[in-house]
């Protein structure tokens, strides 16, 4: 288990260090968005060069998302020469939006955001490039126990699938 948690979080170190030295887009400081989190350090950082500004932009804070925050609290990114903004977009069709805006550099949601911006004619394509939890966290939940339950018990039953502009419509 620890082998593995050092290992996805190497991986998303390097992945978002790589994908950084690419970026074109700006990343646009603290005074625009109340809710990010920089993280910048010189530690460890090779002085000749000058540290890369990445924006990254989450669906949500969550658990799943755990190794990231470690590597931004160790100062790993930093260590790295990236200076890390942390913003929670709380929802995917806002972190869609911020990064086709350029507000973000990176977005961490689900690839089906990208299929719906594809289908509906977006001028720009976003590339999907990583796999960030071995398992979906969703879950269903009932209001009475239902010790036998079967995908059929749904039939006919109204679902909340979660809040608006969070699915696609076709939900």
């Amino acid at each position: 288990m620890k082998k593995n948690f050092i290992s996805l979080l190497f991986v998303s170190a390097i992945t978002v260090g790589l994908l950084s030295a690419c970026s074109s887009a700006p990343a646009d400081d603290n005074a625009t968005n109340p809710k990010a989190e920089t993280v910048t350090s010189q530690a460890n950082h090779d002085t000749n060069s000058s540290p890369v500004s990445v924006t990254l932009n989450e669906v949500a804070h969550s658990i799943f998302y755990a190794p990231q925050y470690v590597a931004i609290e160790n100062g790993y990114f930093a260590d790295e020469g990236i200076n890390l903004t942390l913003v929670t977009g709380f929802g995917a069709d806002k972190v869609m939006t911020a990064v086709l805006s350029g507000e973000a550099d990176i977005g961490f949601m689900g690839s089906e955001s990208s299929i719906y911006t594809y289908q509906e004619g977006a001028n720009d394509v976003i590339k999907n490039f990583a796999q960030l939890t071995q398992r979906a966290g969703n879950f269903l939940v009932a209001r009475e126990e239902m010790p036998d339950f079967s995908w059929d018990d749904l039939k006919g039953k109204d679902v909340l699938g979660g809040r608006k502009g969070g699915m696609h419509k076709s939900m």
